[in-house]
């Protein structure tokens, strides 16, 4: 009889060792799937805020800021702010004698409730009673006029004079009033002279007026 169990042992040894083979090549296969490099994921993107963007979109631009109207008004007043003959007391103070001159101050007090200008010289006429004028107008004494601002109730005067007509021989006559006439204005303001006679007419009868200076006299 034939010894048939060594064949049958080659054969089952065999086919264990190809059943190990198989079981190593698989656990080969999954370690290598296991240990390949993931695909890179893609960078996350955030979604801008919209309430963010919006905000940002309606920030109001800065503005420029609002003309200063009272600064206006401010340079209007300057501008246009001269005493005005209806805002003006005008007076003739006490005469002031001296090396054969007649010297009065012409004065101008604000009588408003505004403050207002006053620049360069007064008018200033002799007339009689019936309003007719008495020799020529006032020479303009030489000088740097400038501008003097009056609050209400403050002044500003002019030096009017002339030489004694009882030493120059001047013909001369008795004024009624002295029209004075502020500066830029057309309407004189009527004062009552009570100083006596003044030069009118001949040698040595100029009379000179001087620029409006701040207060009442010398």
């Amino acid at each position: 009889m034939a010894n048939t169990s060594r064949p049958v042992r080659r054969t089952a040894l065999l086919a264990s060792a190809a059943a190990l083979l198989g079981l190593v090549g698989a656990c080969g296969s999954e370690s290598s799937t296991s240990s390949a490099p993931r695909p890179a994921q893609a960078p996350r993107t955030t979604t801008p805020d919209p309430g963010a963007a919006t905000g940002a979109a309606t920030t109001p631009a800065a503005t420029a800021a609002p003309s200063d109207t009272a600064g206006s008004a401010s340079a209007s007043a300057r501008t246009d702010g001269r005493c005005r003959t209806g805002e003006l007391r005008a007076e003739v103070g006490r005469v002031d004698p001296g090396a054969g001159q007649r010297n009065f101050p012409i004065v101008l007090t604000n009588t408003s409730d505004r403050t207002c200008t006053v620049h360069g010289y007064p008018g200033a006429a002799f007339v009689d009673a019936s309003g007719g004028q008495l020799g020529p107008d006032p020479v303009r004494a030489p000088s740097s006029p400038g501008t003097v601002t009056l609050a209400p109730g403050k002044s500003a005067w002019a030096g009017l004079s002339f030489s004694s007509p009882q030493i120059s021989g001047a013909r001369t006559a008795t004024p009624a009033a002295l029209l004075v006439t502020p500066p830029d204005e057309h309407d004189p303001i009527r004062v009552a002279w009570t100083a006596g006679e003044v030069p009118v007419g001949g040698d040595e009868s100029s009379v000179k007026v001087t620029a409006l200076e701040p207060g009442t006299g010398p």
